[in-house]
């Protein structure tokens, strides 16, 4: 098992294809624009949020998503990815020995659902650049939503869910909504995600990609 403290950075906000035109010996270059929501799905043992010391939110076995909110995203973005984290098949069947047969649902684990912002940077120069991240007072409520969702879709009790620093602040705990002032310095502080990544297992999902408006069709 490997335990990891991380906050991500994803340092892309383009897809480059290269086409080489074998005759003529030349390459050109396409850049295509991401527009989607983003989620990095890591299947875990368990998964905890703490803010300088105190632990926020946290799971048990299921899965951590970190959640990337692109400033054009839609409802049906949301929707995409709340059905395919809920039911991708990243759990062992230990009756049939299938590695990949059962969803979080199916085993009855939990969700912890990160906003992260940061899953929409990239890099001027070195330096990173977060502008086609959705603006913060459009976030929250947008994320807030897909909390709902979820819980909705799901055990509302197995999604737990916190919005990281950049955002305004407000915690969802298991039990209710914990409102914290932003001038106390608590949330501004620097954010751990603990976690034990189970396999360990990780992939990330993108709501607009063209096979994911294929899978999204045919689903």
């Amino acid at each position: 098992m490997m335990q990891l403290q991380t906050q991500s950075l994803w340092p892309c906000r383009f897809a480059c294809v290269g086409l080489r035109n074998n005759n003529r010996k030349s390459k050109t270059t396409a850049t295509v624009k991401v527009r989607a929501m983003r989620a990095v799905v890591q299947r875990v043992e368990s998964a905890s949020v703490e803010v300088e010391g105190r632990i926020v939110s946290e799971i048990g076995p299921g899965l951590l998503v970190l959640v990337g909110i692109h400033d054009s995203d839609t409802d049906s973005d949301a929707d995409y990815i709340c059905r395919k984290v809920l039911n991708m098949r990243l759990f062992p069947n230990e009756d049939t020995g299938k590695a990949w047969d059962h969803s979080v649902m199916q085993r009855n684990y939990q969700v912890l659902l990160v906003s992260q912002f940061t899953l929409y940077g990239f890099l001027k120069g070195n330096k990173p650049d977060f502008h086609v991240a959705m603006a913060p007072q459009e976030a929250k409520p947008f994320y807030a939503s897909l909390v709902d969702r979820f819980r909705s879709a799901y055990n509302s009790d197995a999604i737990k869910g916190i919005v990281t620093p950049g955002f305004s602040a407000l915690v969802h705990t298991v039990h209710q909504p914990l409102a914290l002032d932003p001038g106390d310095g608590v949330f501004g502080a620097m954010m751990k995600v603990n976690l034990v990544n189970d396999g360990p297992v990780t992939m990330q999902l993108d709501s607009q990609s063209p096979k994911n408006s294929v899978d999204a069709a045919e689903s």
